[in-house]
């Protein structure tokens, strides 16, 4: 028997009811002022899906056919994402108090669209009361170790928005890789975004196939709105003092020993960083910053923090006067002086910064989110006691770029973003989750819908539905016809199993490693 609710997320509240609404050239949508722009989203999407136009019109005219978008609704129990969706055999509304909540009710309609097989597209009767679990439901693409591009981008968003997803998280600087243009510092793209080749692995010899790319400014503009009108929040991710090789090939006075460097073609964690006792590198850091401010209206800054080795901060004579000069104890109390004095500029312009767990240490500015994904849990939750806001992103229950084997579907699916060592105070302060997929080993489109899906929409059922509503089977009961939508849209995903195929190598169980020859051979057929 069908399910009788195929949305994915799997919404708060679905109650069937007899009978169904039959989508035709007679039916119209109706939207209030500020929902235009929705209106228009939901004409193009049921067109696509059904190849009827649907008019806008404001006033209804008696018709017997209306798919109505309104804004009202309870905030204090919908929120500002939350919507109903009531669908009679007459007239579909969805209502939520702001248009964000109507576009989601959108996303759950267009799912609810029966598939075209007998030339008739109904919607079963039913009444939706939906809100998110989690305020922060991300996604995050590195594009540091390989660029994809905008078209690429614009898909993803798209993607996105039919999960419900609302942050996407851009990594787009690394020691492989700076992907976006400076305009004060032309050499970050000029030299710092491209490299001469790309290892098979995290050390040894590299192909030599040149790889490069970075985005224009007013790529980043168009992408930047692109998801502002999806609802989905752009947070752009600029690495210190680690992971910054790209940028040290461009400008090595900014290092402790002056360079020179290349930027990197193999992966793991390099020794090189930002000198912390240099004024220049605040200088430079700040001025990069004021350009990526105007690019980005985030109120989130990321900047990365991890992975960042002390040996050269050891021998540095001018980080090891910054210790003294500021009264520290040691280079990791040096980091948490570096991350909060960028806390503070950026404090300054109404922003805040995030990072992953590893800039956690003593002092570290309260307005600081700390995102876990691996190593000394404890600190991390103690941080949520303490007052920090946090996010979630567990190394080997949500990284998409590990393995199928190591990371199955039904694994992903389990994941519980809430520690119940937290007190209720704490558990309050997780600000969400957040399902990264970086590039070592993703070098295209193709191998990055594989290792996204369908994982991805087991975090973002995470993300937005209640604890006590998720049901393995019957999100696996869901998930096929909503990967058939994937499929329309030109998502090659992995297929729904448990296993890796065998022709793709595990490297010690963890990532996906394609063979030489198969890298530019196409994927599994779904």
């Amino acid at each position: 028997m069908p399910n009788p609710c195929p949305v994915i997320p799997r919404p708060a509240q679905f109650q069937p009811m007899p009978g169904s609404f039959l989508l035709s050239a007679e039916t119209i949508i109706s939207a209030d002022q500020l929902d235009q722009w929705n209106a228009a989203y939901l004409r193009d999407q049921l067109s696509a899906d059904t190849g009827i136009t649907i008019p806008i019109l404001e006033e209804t005219n008696g018709q017997k056919s209306v798919i109505r978008l309104h804004l009202g609704g309870d905030q204090s129990i919908l929120g500002h994402e939350g919507y109903t969706l009531t669908v009679t055999a007459g007239e579909i509304e969805i209502e939520s108090p702001e248009p964000a909540g109507v576009f989601y009710g959108i996303q759950s309609l267009i799912q609810l669209v029966a598939p075209d097989t007998t030339a008739k597209h109904t919607i079963p009767a039913c009444r939706i009361t939906d809100h998110p679990r989690f305020a922060w439901r991300g996604f995050m693409l590195d594009e540091g170790r390989h660029f994809m591009g905008k078209e690429t981008v614009l898909q993803l968003l798209d993607q996105m928005a039919l999960q419900k997803l609302n942050v996407f998280h851009w990594h787009l600087t690394e020691d492989q890789g700076w992907r976006i243009e400076i305009k004060r510092y032309p050499k970050l793209t000029e030299i710092g975004s491209q490299r001469k080749g790309t290892s098979r692995g995290f050390r040894g010899k590299h192909d030599g196939i040149p790889h490069g790319g970075f985005y224009t400014q007013d790529e980043i503009r168009e992408i930047v709105e692109y998801a502002r009108l999806r609802h989905i929040l752009v947070v752009p991710e600029i690495e210190f003092p680690g992971h910054s090789l790209a940028a040290l090939a461009a400008y090595p006075e900014l290092s402790c020993t002056g360079g020179p460097f290349e930027v990197c073609t193999h992966f793991g964690i390099l020794p090189d960083l930002y000198c912390a006792g240099n004024e220049e590198v605040f200088t430079f850091l700040e001025n990069v910053l004021d350009e990526i401010l105007a690019l980005f209206p985030s109120p989130y800054i990321h900047i990365g923090g991890d992975e960042a080795p002390k040996g050269r901060w050891k021998k540095c004579p001018k980080c090891q006067e910054r210790i003294r000069a500021e009264g520290l104890k040691d280079e990791n109390e040096l980091q948490v002086y570096f991350t909060n004095r960028i806390a503070a500029y950026l404090a300054e312009r109404g922003r805040r910064i995030i990072g992953w767990n590893q800039i956690l240490g003593k002092g570290l500015d309260l307005s600081a989110i700390p995102q876990f994904w691996a190593f000394r849990k404890k600190d991390f939750l103690k941080a949520l006691e303490a007052g920090h806001h946090g996010i979630l992103s567990s190394y080997l229950e949500i990284y998409l770029d590990h393995s199928h084997a190591l990371t199955p579907l039904s694994r992903a699916y389990r994941y519980e973003p809430v520690d119940p060592a937290l007190s209720a105070e704490a558990a309050k302060r997780i600000l969400g989750l957040e399902a990264p997929l970086w590039a070592e080993f993703v070098r295209s489109k193709a191998r990055l819908d594989y290792q996204a899906y369908p994982r991805l929409p087991a975090y973002a059922e995470t993300a937005w539905t209640p604890r006590e509503l998720k049901d393995y089977p019957d999100f696996h009961a869901r998930l096929e016809p909503f990967l058939a939508r994937l499929r329309k849209m030109g998502v090659r995903h992995a297929p729904l199993n448990e296993a890796e195929p065998p022709r793709y190598k595990q490297w010690f169980g963890i990532f996906t490693i394609p063979q030489p020859q198969e890298r530019d051979a196409p994927l599994p057929d779904n």
